[in-house]
């Protein structure tokens, strides 16, 4: 899998996906699951929307 998220977009994503997990818990909420998807996509470093779109914000070599 080629990396494709680099790091402050990253860590933007896993703050805002446990963020949003936390609204299942604290106002009961579905909508807060959809924080699963920031959450794993900073996780792995990889985006499938920015595969479509031909975006790429990591820095480092993508096929490490």
């Amino acid at each position: 899998m080629i990396k494709n998220v680099g790091g402050v977009d990253r860590i933007l994503r896993i703050v805002v996906g446990l963020v949003l997990l936390s609204l299942v818990w604290i106002v009961p909420t579905n909508w807060g699951w959809l924080g699963l998807i920031p959450l794993l996509t900073g996780l792995v470093n990889f985006c499938p929307a920015y595969t479509l779109l031909g975006m790429n914000t990591c820095k480092v070599d993508p096929k490490v």
